[in-house]
């Protein structure tokens, strides 16, 4: 299966997303399809051995839409021709809703003294003259609003119906019967009938829908500026090094392997790792983090960030689109564009929203024709209906807030994945951390080291050589530091043979010692139990280091316990505000380790955790985090290792810790960027403010659609005696996209509440 993100172009209302989606989804091979109005974009998932990118293209157009693929490395600025596209269209549309505006005013001047019954002397009649309305009210009608009625005839053609369907064929009735008073003044007084028009109400409703449409589109661009600010990050040019000497170069011409100098105070233009050099980065603009991080030889550095003290100079190991800035904003834009399951309630709607919408046109006009006799009272009220349904409002109320809130998360360096993870992080109750790394440093340091045969130096050389030998082979990081411990030491690190790691128990191997071989064992005090070596001669600093909160690791040559080590994760500085914060939210926090229950316990205390589930294995964490949901409880996994990704897939919502490994961020559903746990607060506060905002603006779109639709079909004229105007109708239509949408772009306030 491929997924590819496409730019839709061409869509006016929700019921066209709703088009655009049935086209693609019609098309053999395509598994997914998820248009979001909104953005203007279409996530879709498809068989590539089916079908191909040409062919759901092809779909789209004969849906009388357009779409193209998005550009593949995000991180180009969007080109002049389509920028400038976009410009001269928005200017159109100003210059439509200018004149539109001021022929709409002229012609409500002139219609003041029949609405009013009135004479006005400031008014002259000639304002009123049907001929002249019929003038002015032309240009309105087909030249400013020849978009509406052009989408509705090729809706018409592919037998669907769109918000331009209602909007032309309202304005149509009111222009076509204005026509007939126009031409035939008699027969209409011949029949006692006031030979009235309403050239205006198509003229005014037609410059208020334009005039909320050309909001409405400047609204919605700013849904994305978090999305352009993460784009602008990027540098311009960079300073290699190429025959000795400096060469400012665009970014896109530096390649992976050239050497990159960076100076005080300059913004790293691609991904590398320090050659040489001291300095100190600002990391805030893609991980969130305030402080500066110190950074040396062999560190990593990521593109955007910036130099703050000394200089370096680093080799560059990413370039384009497989920069780390480069996956941040694609992943923005794969969750910008993804749906949330709140939204199918308005998708189901707007199905069938427009049709049913005409019925009830339908119907109006006939019962109020037969109960009143009066063809002006059933043309307002028909036209009423028509113009003050529409379905915008339903189709932006989430997507706008996902957009916004997916940026918002960015901006603070959690990476959303999906809308459906936004979504699902306001309904959890159970956070599960992974101890090591998550809530730890996961850097651990060995502190105590002790063997069977005492403090003879030559005795423990040989044996941390051993240990250091086979450990040098595993990636875990009690390895590392058992290595990085032989090392401090001078112990010379030998080649090991037949190495093995055991999941949840520890490693094993063959390794040379002065023509003798010997088979060295390194792990938990259960796997040498299993394995039946006697433990007994070290049991009692075993215990005394349990008792301490160290992980104890043992070490046994050729079936013989020989060495004993101590090794201490220190807690992150953050751990323990974040579990409090998380607490004081009503989240019950759970601690997931595969230590052994006494060490486990020991930093369960210190961080303030009562609940912990100590030594489960790599394979027994997706069985454990199933076991509570079994409890009815909608959990969260947080984790950052390659065996904390089975356990990342099973939660309800996988939070991975972005300084682990790309497993486990691909396993996961929401990424922490800078590790720092308070990036899960923040991530469940934005969770519940995004909610709220959705949950409010779907209120105000059904709400206003519920309560409209009745009165514009003169559901209050019997009591009293009232009737809404065309002209209310279709401001009323404007208002409603325009406030969901500057409701949902609230959220760019959004601030992660400190919990004191």
């Amino acid at each position: 299966m491929d997924t590819t993100i496409l730019k839709l172009r061409g869509m006016s209302c929700a019921s066209c997303a709703n088009n655009i989606e049935t086209a693609i989804c019609s098309v053999p091979g395509v598994t997914q399809a998820n248009v979001n109005f909104g953005a203007e974009q279409a996530s879709v998932t498809y068989d590539s051995t089916q079908t191909d990118i040409a062919t759901i293209q092809k779909a789209v157009d004969a849906a009388g839409y357009a779409a193209q693929p998005m550009q593949e490395d995000v991180l180009i600025p969007e080109d002049d021709v389509e920028r400038r596209s976009r410009q001269t269209e928005e200017r159109k549309l100003t210059r439509k809703v200018w004149v539109s505006g001021i022929i709409s005013a002229i012609l409500v001047i002139g219609s003041l003294p029949m609405m009013t019954g009135l004479s006005i002397p400031f008014i002259p009649m000639w304002l009123h003259n049907p001929w002249l309305q019929l003038v002015l009210t032309t240009p309105v009608l087909f030249w400013a609003g020849s978009s509406f009625f052009i989408n509705a005839w090729k809706a018409f053609k592919r037998r669907t119906a769109t918000m331009d369907t209602l909007v032309a064929v309202g304005t149509g009735a009111a222009y076509l019967y204005s026509l007939f008073p126009t031409f035939f003044p008699q027969w209409f007084i011949a029949q006692g009938l006031s030979p009235d028009v309403y050239f205006e109400v198509a003229a005014i409703v037609i410059a208020l829908i334009l005039l909320g449409r050309l909001f409405e589109n400047r609204a919605k661009g700013q849904t994305s500026e978090a999305m352009r600010k993460l784009m602008g990050l990027q540098a311009k040019t960079a300073r290699v090094i190429r025959e000795g000497r400096d060469v400012d170069i665009p970014i896109a011409d530096v390649v992976l392997g050239d050497v990159i100098l960076v100076r005080p105070g300059e913004k790293i233009p691609v991904d590398g790792e320090i050659v040489d050099g001291i300095s100190t980065i600002d990391e805030a603009m893609v991980t969130g983090e305030s402080v500066p991080v110190k950074k040396q030889p062999g560190d990593e550095v990521v593109g955007a960030t910036i130099n703050k003290t000394g200089s370096f100079t680093f080799r560059v190991t990413r370039v384009g689109k497989d920069t780390f800035l480069a996956q941040i904003v694609k992943l923005v834009q794969q969750a910008q564009g993804s749906k949330a399951p709140i939204q199918r309630l308005a998708d189901q709607v707007t199905g069938w929203f427009v049709p049913v919408v005409i019925a009830i046109a339908i119907l109006t006009f006939v019962i109020w024709f037969n109960i009143m006799g009066n063809v002006t009272i059933a043309l307002i009220t028909t036209v009423g209906v028509l113009i003050i349904a529409c379905p915008c409002a339903l189709g932006l109320a989430t997507p706008t807030s996902i957009m916004v809130g997916t940026g918002k998360g960015a901006e603070n360096g959690i990476l959303i994945k999906g809308a459906e993870s936004l979504e699902m992080a306001h309904k959890l109750q159970t956070i599960v951390l992974d101890k090591t790394g998550t809530i730890t440093q996961g850097k651990p340091t060995v502190t105590d080291y002790i063997t069977v045969n005492g403090t003879a130096d030559q005795n423990e050389q040989k044996l941390l050589r051993l240990a250091a030998s086979v450990e040098r082979n595993s990636e875990h990081p009690l390895a590392e530091a058992v290595v990085q411990y032989a090392r401090s030491q001078g112990v010379e690190i030998a080649d090991a043979q037949q190495f093995e790691a055991i999941a949840g128990s520890g490693v094993q191997g063959k390794v040379s010692d002065h023509q003798q071989i010997h088979w060295v064992q390194i792990g938990t005090h259960r796997w040498m139990v299993e394995l039946g070596v006697d433990t007994s001669p070290l049991q009692d600093q075993w215990n005394r280091l349990e008792d301490l909160g160290r992980t104890a690791v043992w070490i046994a040559v050729d079936g013989t316990a020989a060495g004993l080590m101590g090794i201490a994760d220190a807690v992150k500085p953050a751990s323990v505000d974040a579990i409090r914060a998380l607490q004081r939210m009503g989240l019950e926090v759970v601690m997931l380790t595969g230590d052994n229950r006494r060490t486990a316990e020991v930093i369960a205390r210190e961080v303030g955790i009562q609940r912990v589930l100590a030594e489960v294995r790599p394979d027994q964490k997706a069985e454990t985090i199933a076991s509570l949901q079994a409890e009815g409880k909608s959990v969260a996994m947080v984790g950052d290792g390659i065996n904390d990704a089975p356990a990342l897939a099973q939660a309800d919502v996988g939070i991975a810790i972005g300084t682990g490994t790309d497993v486990a961020i691909a396993a996961s559903d929401i990424t922490l960027i800078s590790g720092d746990l308070n990036g899960i607060v923040t991530a469940i506060q934005l969770s519940r403010a995004t909610m709220r905002n959705i949950r409010q603006n779907l209120f105000f779109a059904f709400i206003y659609n519920v309560a409209g639709i009745p009165i514009a079909a003169g559901i209050l004229y019997p009591i009293f005696g009232w009737l809404l105007s065309p002209v209310i109708a279709g401001a009323a239509m404007a208002f409603s996209s325009v406030s969901v949408v500057t409701n949902a772009l609230r959220l760019r306030n959004f601030k992660p509440k400190v919990h004191a």
